[in-house]
């Protein structure tokens, strides 16, 4: 759980970052967007190759956001339901990412530890799960701390986001939510 110190620490962090920081593609940004009127509210539609996810809000209406996805070969597609929330979650790869890339998670070989939530977590502030069948897929829609990897397909296979749009996203969204991923 992430304290308030943490919280106000990487609040003052954010605040001070100087105004070159890095900025999202508009077209990334949150906008409300026209959708195909048959599409039933109340749902999740991610788009890998365009970098989009919708939550359909109305008949007719999404609310769209930007994402980075994942790697060729590594990436989710298919029907889920978000079966679980966290905020500020904690994080461990899976064993097929330690041994895909030793470099990067060396720390989590042949040990049990877990990264826990804060604003250094690679989730981010907020994940939604993704499950199939009742069960997890291991597969999250969540924060990032690589905003640039936003319209790209970059990460070991989930959905991520800039964290305040992953924050207004999982205020949205109640488990059971079905997730179609193209």
């Amino acid at each position: 759980m992430i304290t308030r110190r943490t919280f106000v620490a990487a609040a003052a962090a954010t605040a001070a970052m100087p105004a070159y920081a890095f900025e999202v593609d508009p077209i990334y940004r949150p906008q409300k967007v026209s959708m195909k009127a048959d599409l039933e509210p109340g749902q999740i539609l991610i788009l890998p190759r365009a970098h989009f996810l919708y939550f359909v809000d109305a008949p007719g209406q999404a609310m769209r956001y930007g994402v980075g996805v994942g790697k060729a070969g590594l990436e989710f597609t298919g029907s889920a339901k978000i079966g679980a929330k966290k905020e500020w979650p904690t994080w461990r790869p899976t064993q097929e990412m330690i041994e895909r890339d030793p470099g990067a998670y060396g720390k989590f070989k042949d040990n049990d530890y877990v990264q826990p939530g804060g604003p250094s977590n690679p989730l981010g502030a907020r994940a939604l799960y993704l499950f199939q069948n009742g069960r997890d897929t291991f597969f999250r829609i969540h924060g990032t701390t690589s905003p640039r990897s936003i319209g790209r397909s970059v990460s070991n296979g989930c959905i991520r986001m800039i964290n305040e749009h992953v924050m207004d996203l999982y205020q949205r969204v109640p488990l059971g939510t079905p997730v179609t991923v193209l």
